[in-house]
């Protein structure tokens, strides 16, 4: 039974660190206009591993430290002298593109959760028969 016990422990760590991955992709498509706003990435890195198995953990966020974008608007109240103000550094295409592979990776997460379990409970009633 410890397959099934290591298997379901590696897919909720997958679906944990997806949903903070969304998360954190979420508040960047919420910040696209936001002036002076850095965009945030999420890092993966290994768990805790016992018996030779390793789960995944979200890292730290970090800011993504590329140029901002510099807009020219004079009558905007965070123009300077010369008219311009920065922006962000957030893409909405890549954004998108973020979301729908942490979409589809946390749905894998999940089928594998639900496969384990389900040959779990077959295992289980097998036994029972037996």
């Amino acid at each position: 039974m410890s397959a099934f016990s290591d298997a379901l422990s590696v897919s909720s760590s997958g679906l944990r660190a997806q949903a903070e991955r969304l998360r954190v992709v979420s508040e960047n498509i919420a910040n696209v206009d936001t002036p002076g706003y850095r965009r945030k990435t999420l890092p993966f890195e290994p768990g805790e591993g016992r018996d030779g198995v390793r789960d995944v953990q979200a890292g730290d966020t970090r800011l993504d430290r590329s140029d901002l974008e510099r807009i020219w608007d004079p009558e905007h109240p965070l123009a300077d002298p010369a008219g311009f103000y920065d922006g962000t550094n957030v893409d909405l295409i890549v954004e998108l593109a973020d979301a729908r592979e942490a979409q589809r990776s946390y749905e894998a997460n999940l089928k594998m959760f639900e496969q384990t379990r389900q040959m779990s409970s077959n295992l289980m009633d097998l036994l029972r028969r037996g």
